[in-house]
């Protein structure tokens, strides 16, 4: 498989007012231990039902054969703040050791770190380097982090962090390279980016916190479904194209903005079995193909109902359009109920 986002932990030292996921955040006390209970005893189950090889096809690329080349995937771990001292140290650390062991002997994977960046020490980046991390990504390079609001704030961050990398040797990468290009060089690496208003994260997700202060300025035109971190190709796991996100608590869902309900949980099935059992579904079909607004078709749901449904007020009184909240709506009015009923139905039969 090419992708696979992990979060690890909902544990964070941020409440950041952007942030598609209400769950990051500071926590403390019971709900700490809660917190970091359901993470620990979660990941050697989650990690355990991650695909056989992370290897993949790359539809770009041929052998002079004509065959498509294989490459190496990814499993990016991240939080939260995964490197949290606790999260650290008694979920991250293992999960590494634990991740290499896997796919040790089955063509390899490469393990990356997404961080705020400013958690980042030496001794740190040196341990994560000696658990064979293949790259260092810094997500928080945006004004919407408490300490980063002016571009010169920002610049000195980078260019602390950059010095860092670069006295271990680590080479610099951008997004294109992350995302669109599977080199077969393995040299540790890092890279920097963040929700600035021209990236690709940059009108921010309807989710979170990012959604309740208004924050986004996605409309109906931005189709996060079809696009890297949506859920375009999700369900083709052995070719280029497809990732999909993980929680703490092992729910899978196809796209990083995530749907309103997961399409499993690694906590009860392996991966591969939960997206071949997917596939020639419409719903998961039209979503893969990176066209939500089809899902409903075989449930009633035409183009124009599922536009209508994309269209909310927001208690500003703004009226907010994206296919994100027409997902929401047929998840919320359709497709749960019927998980629902189906479940009432197995259960009564048994």
């Amino acid at each position: 498989m090419e992708s696979i986002y992990y979060v690890m932990s909902w544990a964070c030292h941020r409440s950041c007012r952007h942030c598609y996921e209400d769950r990051f955040h500071p926590y403390h006390g019971a709900e700490l231990k809660t917190v970091m209970a359901e993470a620990e005893a979660s990941f050697p189950r989650i990690i355990a039902n991650f695909p056989r090889s992370m290897k993949f096809r790359d539809l770009t690329k041929r052998d002079t054969a004509g065959k498509y080349q294989e490459q190496v995937g990814k499993i990016i771990l991240a939080g939260g703040e995964i490197l949290l001292p606790a999260v650290r140290e008694r979920v991250l650390y293992p999960a590494l050791e634990m991740l290499h062991e896997k796919y040790r002997e089955a063509g390899g994977v490469k393990l990356v770190i997404q961080t705020t960046g400013d958690t980042l020490t030496e001794s740190i980046i040196e341990e994560l380097l000696a658990r064979r991390v293949w790259r260092i990504s810094v997500s928080g390079i945006d004004s919407f982090h408490d300490g980063l609001e002016t571009k010169e704030a920002q610049a000195a961050l980078v260019e602390k962090l950059t010095a860092m990398f670069e006295s271990f040797g680590m080479k610099p990468t951008d997004l294109t390279s992350v995302y669109d290009e599977h080199a077969d060089n393995q040299e540790a690496s890092y890279m920097f980016f963040g929700a600035q208003p021209d990236s690709w994260i940059g009108k921010l997700w309807p989710r979170g916190r990012a959604f309740e202060n208004e924050l986004s300025t996605a409309e109906i035109t931005d189709n996060f479904c079809n696009r890297w971190s949506g859920g375009l190709n999700f369900l083709q796991y052995r070719y280029s194209g497809s990732e999909v996100s993980v929680e703490p608590n092992g729910n899978v869902y196809p796209c990083c903005v995530k749907t309103k309900a997961p399409i499993g949980s690694l906590l009860e099935e392996p991966l591969e079995a939960m997206l071949d059992r997917l596939v020639g579904n419409p719903v998961y079909e039209a979503i893969a193909m990176g066209h939500p607004e089809r899902m409903g078709l075989t449930h009633g749901w035409d183009l124009d109902t599922f536009l209508e449904k994309s269209t909310i007020t927001l208690p500003s009184g703004r009226v907010y359009q994206n296919l994100c909240i027409g997902c929401d709506r047929f998840h919320e009015e359709v497709l749960i109920p019927l998980q629902l009923a189906r479940k009432s139905s197995a259960l009564a039969a048994k």
